[in-house]
């Protein structure tokens, strides 16, 4: 596996019902990204902190990233969220033994997980800012077929990806381009072991080793709130080649499974470099920081994917003397989950084409997508 420190990017919204509106209970500011589990699907809060619940649930619970896990005995328009903790210094930290955590989930791996054939429905969504500003937004329902929720690097190496991920897009509810995107397109659109693997949770864990394990790296892992039998975990991360990462992530003390993980990749210090467009016009190039998120949900058949969410941002550019800022996301939300055969999605996309270059399929869905405020001014614009 080549190049691990250069990262691109993967998710956001959904059902019909009444909007729910998840806060911090400190300040009052939404919490974006929260996981709502319902009775059989499972929603997340946009960036404004709402998820469209029904009136009628019950006992859902509610989870976030840096806040304490929450179960809602019935329908509140506002659900408020406490910190797991206010502040670095106010905590009782210990340290952890970060290389043993990894190492022992990797080497465990398909004992702990899911591993299985799989069909989900998913919310995919996707967007792109230059200079802060939005100008691209996608966001569709899809089917996303998994053959064994796991990335493996021998379909990987014979580039026979249909054996490790499909797709299938059903309704693509919004999908507006207000510019090209050539700026940040190379020549070369050839598909990777880097792109179909940001899909999976194994193939980061196996890039994260790789770093601890390189000479010289420097890594440290600290507990800074626990929770019955999950642990809170923060952890900084030097490797030998000196890429800097850091994150956080929840640990299972008795699945012995990381249910969320969260990590950062700072690049922003890499200097310039020549690159070309699909056109092939030079110009100079910039890699930012990147930032992948993996979210699990437990059901009867063990631990599935929930989310998964790749950013970029910082990534510049100064193309004919102009320059440029670009961050992007793309986000999957696992709402459902079903057992699968082998065979797979029929039709399914093209992952060596732009995925907005397939076409869509056809189903009449009443499901509801919020958008954020930034997010409905921009479809609203002309």
């Amino acid at each position: 596996m080549k190049h691990y420190h250069v990262l691109f990017a993967l998710v956001f919204g959904l059902f019909s019902g009444q909007k729910l509106r998840v806060e911090d209970s400190e300040t009052g500011a939404p919490v974006p990204n929260a996981r709502i589990i319902l009775h059989n699907q499972i929603v997340y809060t946009n960036e404004d902190g709402f998820a469209p619940v029904d009136q009628d649930v019950a006992d859902f619970g509610v989870s976030a990233s840096g806040f304490q896990s929450a179960v809602i005995p019935a329908y509140n328009s506002s659900v408020k969220l406490k910190r797991a903790y206010k502040n670095i210094d106010e905590v009782k930290m210990a340290s952890v033994d970060l290389r043993e955590i990894f190492e022992d989930v990797n080497t465990n791996y398909k004992k702990r997980y899911y591993r299985k054939s799989s069909v989900y429905n998913v919310v995919y969504k996707e967007k792109k800012t230059d200079n802060d500003k939005l100008y691209f937004l996608a966001i569709a329902e899809a089917k996303l077929w998994s053959k064994s929720n796991y990335y493996s690097y021998r379909d990987g190496v014979k580039m026979d990806y249909d054996q490790i991920l499909q797709m299938q897009l059903n309704n693509v509810k919004y999908l507006k381009n207000n510019k090209s995107d050539s700026i940040f397109t190379t020549g070369n659109r050839e598909f990777s072991h880097e792109y179909m693997g940001n899909y999976f949770f194994n193939f980061e864990l196996n890039r994260v080793l790789f770093h601890i394990k390189s000479k010289g790296a420097k890594y440290s892992g600290t507990m800074v709130f626990e929770d019955g039998n999950e642990q809170l975990v923060i952890f900084k991360i030097r490797s030998g080649e000196g890429i800097e990462m850091k994150g956080e992530f929840k640990y299972n003390t008795a699945d012995k499974v990381i249910t969320y993980f969260e990590v950062h990749y700072i690049q922003e210090n890499y200097p310039m470099v020549k690159r070309k467009t699909a056109g092939g016009e030079e110009y100079d190039y910039k890699l930012g920081n990147a930032m992948l998120v993996f979210d699990f949900s437990k059901n009867d058949d063990g631990y599935v994917p929930a989310l998964t969410k790749l950013e970029g941002y910082k990534y510049f550019a100064v193309y004919k003397g102009v320059k440029h800022e670009k961050n992007f996301s793309r986000e999957l939300i696992y709402n459902t989950f079903r057992k699968s055969d082998d065979k797979g999605l029929d039709p399914k996309v093209d992952f060596s084409k732009n995925i907005w270059d397939n076409v869509p399929v056809k189903e009449n869905k009443n499901n509801t997508i919020l958008l954020s405020e930034e997010e409905q001014i921009f479809m609203n614009g002309k």
